[in-house]
């Protein structure tokens, strides 16, 4: 994807609003006065179709007016008037355009008719527009205040769909001592999605991380190189979005439909990007704070401190209820701590300091320093009390600002993550920690989601590319041609004949092999109806099960197949779904009959080379299964990664294909077996 040039609406030379008001309620009135406070930076025209002073600015009705070019205007006219103020706009010289305005694609086809006319006429202008139905722009490194309300400069991007919640995380942040680098209120993104701001924050010298709250991705996968992008320039991204609803997934016609949710599918995408993942606006800005901080740092095994029991306790049962460990100390880190602190003080992880802070609250700095030297340590978690012991008196809470002062030193020096929960979260020894860059959090378990955000984070993948597509697209979804096509792709199936009647169904169950399996062609659930028999064991058999499908269901046609041996292996379900944002989506899980009960499953962006196969599948919970428990032969994991493979380029390469999945696909020591397969074209009939 080429960048787009962003510095027309970052740093613009002049500025307009079109529909500038003196009325209070509306937003031609919050765009004027933000933006005045520009004048001095940069010429800040005010346009009332009325001629009407504005804010006590000079009157002018229209950008005509002006004298010069404007390069950024906001139009905050009616819907109606919208596309003439576009126009306008342009023959004023605007190189960029902030659609205030709402009434477009989000009420309907007449309103997305509009827009995509507006949209047109912009590129072809060689301009770009940022909206419509969104709150403006705002650039603290240029001065630039265009937006319907201020924000406080820091070194965070903020790129939101929601105004409301981008004024949430702001007084989130601002509380923890941070601003914004940058806003932008991505509406409808008509023009500018929220790949190309990711893009243009990377290359923004004032922006260190980039925050996110995006309901729609647009071209999903342009937005995941753009993450992705972020991440390796060590800029990391933060998203806060919806989804997982049941509503996303009605309508499902496969197992891997059933199981696949947008939650899953912006999971996968996660990450492939290195993007981190947040719950809601709080835990934004506390996982910000503390890579603002610390950067991408390992913090997975925790040292939690605390000044008495109950703290200890509780802190390390929500550190480890949140994904993390709490590891016993090595021994040589107890007898240093030892001496430090009271006989009665815990000293093996967690730390119960157990008065000592009365005693000598300089301990709670002795004891980090030793516990952040170990090498066994990657963060630590300080729980309780500090920041209330200057109640005690004032020789206490002088001492106590100084080793809060201390405390941040030792942090930034042995380079760990140290977060603070303190029962006093408005203390001036906890305002001392924040000032430094420590997070301080009023709830512990605030704290420890923060490092269990960042323990999940992963780095940046190389994006899977999409091959190019198949000669002949296929017309048929039939179990026979589905094993065929996925047998050329490289998948090992069960021998099989493909007959039509019971007679040819005897002679090729003889040719195989018994026992055999009978399948009934021409449906695509086929074992939810009796369309399958098992374990079939003499020519009987055979007869009577085709027979009894044919008098049933009346198939077009039967499969006899070989029967696999199900005691050597595990079964697993692969299945690919095309996401209409994110493309292609790779699902691996445990499978058979137990496919939806379990629901173990994992995601990964299509295709997928044999290393990240291998990887979905160690990550399953019941990955012991394949290493072989209780005297079993492990799997072979090489055939199974080297079948889920070539199993995903078969639906990137058959962009018609909607749905796919093999399940099971049989893995055993010394294959991976496909033993059931199943397709779904675009607009194919649920029944």
């Amino acid at each position: 994807m080429t960048t787009r040039d962003l510095t027309a609406l970052f740093d613009p030379k002049s500025v307009a609003v079109l529909g500038a008001s003196n009325d209070e309620t509306k937003y031609g009135n919050w765009m004027s006065v933000q933006a005045l406070r520009m004048t001095g930076t940069r010429p800040v025209y005010l346009i009332n179709r009325r001629g009407d002073s504005v804010l006590g600015q000079p009157p002018l009705r229209s950008l005509a007016e002006v004298d010069g070019a404007v390069d950024l205007v906001a139009i905050t006219v009616p819907a109606h008037s919208f596309e003439a103020a576009v126009e306008d706009a342009l023959a004023a010289g605007a190189r960029a355009i902030v659609g205030v305005t709402a009434g477009f694609a989000e009420l309907g086809p007449e309103g997305r008719a509009l827009q995509d006319r507006v949209v047109d006429r912009v590129r072809s202008a060689g301009a770009v527009l940022l909206g419509p139905n969104c709150l403006g722009v705002i650039d603290s490194t240029t001065n630039l205040t265009f937006a319907s309300n201020p924000l406080p400069g820091g070194r965070v991007a903020l790129l939101s769909q929601s105004g409301n919640m981008a004024l949430e995380v702001s007084g989130f942040l601002q509380s923890r001592g941070h601003g914004f680098s940058r806003f932008a209120s991505l509406g409808n993104q008509a023009d500018l999605g929220v790949a190309d701001l990711i893009d243009s924050c990377v290359a923004h010298n004032g922006t260190d991380l980039i925050a996110l709250y995006c309901e729609d991705f647009g071209d999903g996968r342009s937005f995941v190189s753009a993450a992705a992008a972020a991440a390796a320039a060590n800029k990391p991204v933060l998203l806060l979005t919806v989804g997982g609803s049941e509503a996303s997934v009605r309508g499902a016609q496969s197992h891997t439909g059933a199981l696949t949710s947008d939650s899953a599918v912006i999971d996968a995408a996660c990450h492939a990007a290195g993007i981190y993942r947040v719950t809601s606006p709080r835990q934004l800005a506390d996982v910000a704070a503390t890579l603002l901080t610390y950067g991408r740092r390992r913090v997975h095994r925790v040292a939690v401190i605390a000044d008495g029991g109950g703290h200890a306790g509780v802190g390390s049962d929500v550190v480890e209820a949140n994904g993390l460990s709490v590891p016993r100390f090595p021994t040589a880190l107890s007898t240093a701590l030892r001496p430090l602190l009271p006989p009665s003080a815990g000293v093996t992880n967690p730390v119960d300091i157990a008065g000592g802070g009365e005693q000598d609250i300089g301990c709670f700095a002795s004891v980090l320093d030793a516990v952040m030297s170990s090498a066994e340590i990657d963060s630590v978690l300080l729980t309780g009390y500090f920041g209330g012991y200057a109640e005690y008196g004032e020789g206490l809470a002088r001492d106590e600002l100084d080793v809060a002062a201390r405390i941040a030193t030792i942090a930034q020096t042995h380079q760990k993550p140290l977060v603070v929960h303190t029962m006093h979260s408005a203390s001036k020894a906890a305002r001392v920690l924040i000032d430094a860059g420590v997070p301080v959090f009023a709830a512990v378990d605030d704290a420890a989601g923060a490092l269990a955000v960042i323990d999940r984070g992963t780095d940046p993948r190389p994006l899977p590319s999409l091959p190019g597509t198949a000669e002949k697209p296929l017309s048929s979804t039939d179990y026979w041609d589905a094993r065929e096509l996925f047998r050329a792709a490289g998948v090992t199936f069960p021998e099989a004949k493909l007959v039509s009647d019971a007679a040819q169904a005897r002679a090729a169950a003889e040719s195989l092999g018994y026992p055999v399996v009978v399948k009934a062609m021409g449906l695509l659930h086929k074992s939810d109806v009796g369309g399958v028999a098992l374990g079939l064991s003499d020519p009987h058999a055979v007869a009577e099960a085709v027979e009894g499908m044919r008098h049933r269901l009346n198939p077009p046609g039967f499969c006899v197949e070989a029967m696999a041996d199900l005691n050597s292996g595990v079964e697993i379900i692969v299945g690919v779904q095309r996401d209409p944002r994110f493309g292609p989506v790779a699902m691996v899980g445990l499978g058979g009959v137990y496919t939806e009960v379990l629901a173990d499953v994992a995601f990964a962006l299509a295709p997928v080379d044999s290393g990240a196969a291998r990887a979905l599948l160690e990550s399953l919970r019941a990955s012991a299964l394949f290493t072989g428990l209780r005297g079993r032969a492990p799997v072979d994991l090489d055939a199974a990664a080297r079948a889920i493979a070539a199993i995903t380029e078969v639906a990137v390469t058959h962009p018609e294909i909607t749905e796919l999945e093999i399940n099971p696909l049989l893995l055993t020591p010394d294959h991976a077996l496909g033993l059931d397969a199943r397709i779904v074209l675009d607009n194919q009939p649920t029944h």
